[in-house]
């Protein structure tokens, strides 16, 4: 285990290294070009070094998971986030890989699917601050409280994705009223003497919700208080109001995809447990027995194992029901008395 904390310590060196440019990872455009395009780009240029790295780091990661807390610090924040990434997808992201590996410079958190529970999301919420895009869908330990933290403590939250599991639909409807914008002041007679400062709380800056699965009277809702919310956008370049539609709030893309795109996907493919060799069958052995014969073998010799306790329970059951009929039978017992007196007599 030494020996792998010292290469993670050379790959964290390594990376910090390395200066990622602009035209290198360039930030997610708000329309994305048609798959075609992206099969094309990835054919035509190889991975980059970093990439082939993480892909080394991703493929060995639970054994190294366990320790992440200990050499968290010596990684960029972006390697970070593309370490979460893996994690996610290879089923090891929970509040304590989570909260190891935060950093304040994320504008984009996707946990989907993962054991992050309110805890460990109300940690995050506090050190990424700046966090504009939250994909907390398929995730059964979140609840409401979670996702309050997140609109308190992010105020330019613009994209969420929710639901996609039973538990997490339950927690999208409940979060309806926390989407809602609040009255910070009643004092005023009409909403026409109200201030701007006096409307407040709620999701402010939320523009986009992705919520596939979203029911009728949901979607009410959030069209009649929530207007400026727009419910699982379709990818198109302009919408109603004029605005494009990014990335981040298209379903068919996974949030963190810009993060991983360079990453051979084998790196977060769970390995199975390798075959044992088969060896070929013996031409001399016995056939097979069928399983139904086996099941109906399997019940005769468990009878003829049980045979004698049921006999001796039902003796037992029996000397039980005739000795409590003794007791409780006053011509029974007196019969009984009588034998046995006679029996005495007889020996004396």
């Amino acid at each position: 285990m030494e020996k792998g904390k010292s290469v993670v310590a050379e790959l964290a060196a390594s990376f910090s290294d390395v200066r990622v440019t602009p035209h290198q990872n360039p930030k997610p455009k708000s329309f994305l070009p048609s798959p075609s395009f992206y099969s094309f780009s990835k054919k035509a240029k190889p991975r980059k070094l970093v990439s082939l790295c993480l892909g080394t780091l991703g493929q060995h990661l639970e054994d190294i998971i366990t320790d992440i807390s200990e050499f968290a610090a010596l990684f960029p924040p972006h390697i970070k986030l593309a370490i979460m990434s893996i994690a996610r997808r290879r089923r090891l992201l929970n509040d304590e890989v989570l909260t190891s590996l935060a950093e304040s410079s994320w504008e984009i958190l996707d946990i989907s699917g993962s054991d992050v529970t309110d805890a460990g999301l109300a940690t995050v919420a506090n050190v990424c601050s700046n966090l504009r895009a939250v994909d907390i869908s398929r995730c059964d330990k979140i609840t409401t409280a979670g996702v309050s933290e997140i609109v308190c403590h992010c105020p330019s939250l613009e994209i969420l994705r929710c639901g996609g599991c039973p538990r997490s639909e339950v927690t999208a409807r409940r979060c309806l009223n926390l989407l809602k914008p609040k009255l910070n002041t009643l004092e005023g007679d009409s909403w026409e003497e109200l201030d701007t400062l006096d409307i407040g709380g709620g999701a402010e800056s939320l523009r986009w919700l992705v919520w596939p699965k979203i029911d009728d009277n949901s979607k009410e809702t959030l069209a009649a208080e929530c207007p400026r919310v727009t419910v699982n956008p379709q990818p198109s370049l302009f919408d109603l109001s004029g605005s494009k539609v990014p990335v981040e709030a298209l379903a068919s893309i996974p949030l963190d995809h810009s993060v991983v795109e360079d990453i051979n996907p084998k790196t977060w493919a769970v390995s199975a447990a390798p075959r044992r060799p088969v060896a070929p069958p013996n031409p001399n052995a016995p056939p097979e027995i069928p399983i139904a014969e086996r099941f109906r073998l399997a019940y005769v010799e468990r009878e003829a194992r049980l045979a004698p306790k049921r006999a001796k329970r039902e003796r037992q059951q029996r000397r039980r029901a005739e000795r409590d009929y003794m007791m409780n039978d006053i011509d029974a017992r007196s019969i009984a008395l009588a034998a046995q007196a006679s029996r005495n007599l007889r020996k004396s």
